[in-house]
């Protein structure tokens, strides 16, 4: 089966060896999805719902590329620095996916490679 990579011209891309999302017949994973501005840098310092909002348009893109849309998204995975603030996740999460409802997992992680980041998202597609 064909391998389409998707890149979002991240600065860690080439460095760790990944892409953005990966199609394989109807299938795309898209990785974990930091709060990058378009600009550079990190979006919506301090603002988790921002920050999720941010990772949510990078995923939209990568997965419009790969050939799908927001309602091919099967699952998400969101990982935050503090759970206490996981109903500012939910909110923007909710407001993209709230006829779509995705699985869903919330998790507290130590921290990420920016330690301005906040959040990163996880999601995976299924095409019909």
């Amino acid at each position: 089966m064909p391998r389409k990579l998707i890149s979002s011209g991240s600065y860690l891309e080439p460095e760790i060896g990944f892409s953005r999302a990966v199609r394989v017949g109807q299938f795309i994973a898209i990785a974990g999805t930091a709060p990058i501005a378009a600009a550079g840098g990190t979006a919506a310092p301090g603002d988790v719902y921002r920050q999720t909002i941010r990772c949510l348009e990078i995923i939209d893109k990568a997965v419009a590329e790969a050939g799908g849309t927001t309602a091919s998204i099967i699952r998400t995975r969101i990982m935050l620095t503090d759970i206490s603030s996981w109903h500012d996740a939910a909110r923007a999460h909710g407001e993209v996916f709230h006829d779509i409802r995705p699985a869903c997992t919330f998790v507290q992680v130590s921290g990420f490679i920016d330690p301005t980041w906040l959040v990163e998202i996880e999601a995976d597609c299924v095409l019909e």
